[in-house]
């Protein structure tokens, strides 16, 4: 069954390149089949760099918190008196 459904579609395409503007309509969809081919590639490659991104954000917050100053006894000291 599959087969007699191959040689249909085989069958329609021939018949459809032969129709005028067919051979056009034909490049145009060889066309776009290759542009979503290509866009389900790059789709492909956000989610590595979603894990990427995540991974340096976790990074960037470790170090923040690293940098941010103590207070001191004698600044809290200082503050309460005024």
């Amino acid at each position: 069954m599959i087969a007699r459904l191959a040689d249909r579609g085989e069958q329609t395409i021939a018949k459809l390149a032969d129709l005028p503007g067919g051979t056009k309509a034909l490049k145009a969809v060889n066309d776009l089949r290759e542009r979503v081919d290509e866009l389900g590639k790059k789709v492909r490659g956000i989610d590595e760099i979603e894990k990427r991104l995540a991974k340096v954000e976790r990074e960037l917050a470790t170090l923040k918190r690293a940098q941010k100053p103590k207070a001191s006894t004698t600044t809290r000291a200082r503050k309460a008196s005024e």
